[in-house]
């Protein structure tokens, strides 16, 4: 699938049947919605069935990395692409900012960023660039943190199977601002708006086996 320099190009899975002027194929704009989340959800068929899991992810570049066990049997189905095809995914990120209240239930929304992926995964099998996503799994959740902690032994690597998927086939889509409501129903009495939803991170707490000279990180006061 061809990109531009800036862009993703549509593909008839990365269109929307609803709300069109919602999605966008810009680069930058999927990298941030991407950026700021550490937490997808990986949807593939196992066993004729689909499958949707919850895990964290990492990107790097133009590719997103997600990890699990070696035991796992979709990650062994991935294979590396010589061996085995690959598993087809389709993985979602998604950021709620704000709870959109309209007088009619029908028009009840959110406000909201999310990018859905389409691709072919793979196993991830060369020592640097499984170690180089590993760091990326830890600095998506905080960045820096993989400087900062000790690295995976050659024991936690062979239990650690790593998939690559190419942001190729990508879209975002985007809701912002008011209720859209209907003209008839402006006069209703009920309250109208939006309701923004802010996340946020409370103070540090440190593990109770801490050592006391060991001081708060520059990264976690950042946050």
């Amino acid at each position: 699938m061809s990109t531009t320099a800036d862009t993703y190009t549509p593909t008839d899975r990365t269109v929307p049947t609803r709300s069109r002027e919602r999605a966008s194929y810009d680069k930058a704009l999927v990298h941030s919605i991407l950026d700021e989340a550490y937490v997808c959800h990986l949807g593939f068929v196992r066993d004729g069935a689909p499958v949707v899991l919850p895990t964290l992810f990492g990107r790097v570049g133009d590719r997103l990395y997600v990890h699990g066990s070696t035991g796992s049997r979709p990650l062994r189905a991935a294979g590396d692409g010589v061996a085995a095809p690959g598993l087809p995914v389709c993985l979602t990120v998604t950021h709620v900012d704000g709870l959109v209240l309209a007088r009619s239930a029908f028009h009840h929304s959110l406000n909201y960023r999310s990018v859905v992926v389409h691709g072919t995964a793979h196993q991830v099998t060369d020592p640097e660039e499984r170690r180089t996503a590993l760091d990326a799994l830890v600095d998506q959740v905080v960045p820096g943190r993989s400087a900062d902690s000790r690295p995976a032994n050659s024991k936690e690597l062979a239990a650690t199977a790593v998939l690559r998927l190419d942001l190729d086939e990508v879209s975002a889509k985007v809701r912002s601002g008011g209720p859209n409501d209907d003209p008839e129903d402006l006069t209703l009495p009920y309250w109208s708006g939006v309701v923004p939803v802010q996340g946020g991170y409370g103070p540090p707490v440190p593990a109770g086996d801490l050592d006391p000279t060991i001081g708060l990180p520059a990264y976690l006061t950042a946050l």
